[in-house]
């Protein structure tokens, strides 16, 4: 344990190659052509925020123009696909599917998601594609370091934490109660059960991802098979499903929502897919602080709290949710392994021989395959 990196300081990783003069004279170019302005926007504040994903870059910045005389202003973030040399996680990055999805979301529920305000459909302009959307101020409970170790969560009071957890999950049922979600929002559908569908395009994330390129994880591997072999008798009705669904995605103001972010996974599916995540993920970060002898947030985001909240509001009896478990741990397990390599890639880690080793909640997911797992 001495090895590891402090996990309540901030790891460095690498982002973007992006040269933030340069991309603040092309934005400006690029607004000017939507907003019609007098003369050239003046774009100032231009930022990349080092708690942003790895997935994809986000981009702060302030605008100002005006048109007919008109002063404008605001602030806004550019969220852009990964670009070719940064080793991306995913394999595909559908940024209009997202927008999309975004929109739907807004028109058809009281979810607080960002104002939208362009799609950029091409690469020209800053060298990817990428949205825009105003910025939102607040704050997030951050995974760099992680939230289970220090900031304004781990300071609040366990009454204060429940009522982030039953915020949170309040905002997953409004997602999951938009009717009709096959029709709202066809880009995400398929032929099939979506259970299939989604575990069969985890399967090929991780053949790309990492077993293509010769790294096989026998953990995944097994993970893969339990699923297999303790498939829901009947998974329950599609819903929308966030897909990263955990208050990491979420600015708030004190402990109440402001806007949900991060779509880039969302589906159709059961209920349980959101369910299964949002604890699991806590309980990622949890065991991570037992791992170092620290006490995290045992009391945050607790199982028996998510499911009891949830079924108050919806009304819905939760079922299978061990089988969503281990898929949370399974997806996550890729993601973890994923960026692995893309440490080693950008000389940030080094490898080890062991390739089980390169999920770091491995010991978590090998406890749950084998139904060993304790909860609280």
């Amino acid at each position: 344990m001495t090895d590891d990196p402090d996990p309540a300081q901030r790891q460095q990783l690498t982002v973007s190659e992006h040269d933030l003069d340069t991309l603040a004279e092309d934005l400006a170019r690029w607004l000017d052509s939507k907003v019609s302005a007098d003369r050239p926007p003046r774009i100032s504040e231009l930022s990349r925020p080092q708690s942003g994903g790895m997935s994809s870059t986000s981009i702060l910045f302030d605008a100002e123009w005006s048109v007919g005389g008109r002063r404008e202003s605001g602030s806004f973030v550019a969220r852009m696909a990964p670009e070719a040399g940064s080793f991306p996680v995913f394999e595909t990055y559908d940024l209009a599917t997202q927008y999309r999805v975004m929109a739907g979301v807004a028109a058809t529920t009281d979810v607080p998601v960002p104002e939208l305000c362009w799609l950029e459909n091409d690469e020209k302009p800053l060298g990817a594609l990428f949205f825009v959307m105003r910025r939102v101020e607040g704050r997030i409970p951050t995974d760099n370091p992680p939230y289970v170790f220090i900031g304004w969560l781990f300071e609040a009071s366990p009454a204060e934490r429940l009522r982030l957890t039953h915020n949170t999950v309040e905002v997953i049922a409004k997602i999951h109660d938009i009717p009709d979600p096959a029709t709202r929002f066809p880009m995400l559908t398929g032929p099939g059960q979506s259970l299939h569908r989604h575990v069969a395009a985890q399967k090929a994330w991780y053949r790309w991802a990492l077993a293509d390129d010769g790294f096989e994880i026998p953990l995944i591997e097994r993970a893969f098979a339990w699923l297999a072999e303790h498939w829901p008798a009947e998974p329950g009705p599609d819903v929308l499903s966030w897909g990263d669904a955990r208050p990491g995605n979420i600015i708030y103001q004190q402990f109440d929502p402001l806007a949900v972010l991060d779509w880039e996974m969302a589906a159709l599916g059961p209920r349980e897919l959101d369910l299964g995540w949002v604890i699991f993920i806590h309980r990622f970060f949890q065991d991570l602080a037992t791992r170092f002898e620290q006490p995290g947030l045992p009391d945050f985001l607790r199982r028996d709290d998510v499911v009891a909240k949830y079924q108050e509001i919806t009304g819905y009896m939760v079922r299978d949710l061990d089988f969503y478990l281990v898929y949370a741990a399974l997806r996550h397990a890729i993601v973890m392994a994923r960026v692995k390599r893309r440490m080693i890639h950008f000389g940030e880690d080094t490898d080890t021989p062991d390739r089980d080793d390169y999920v770091m909640h491995r010991t978590s997911l090998e406890a749950l395959l084998d139904g060993t797992y304790e909860w609280d």
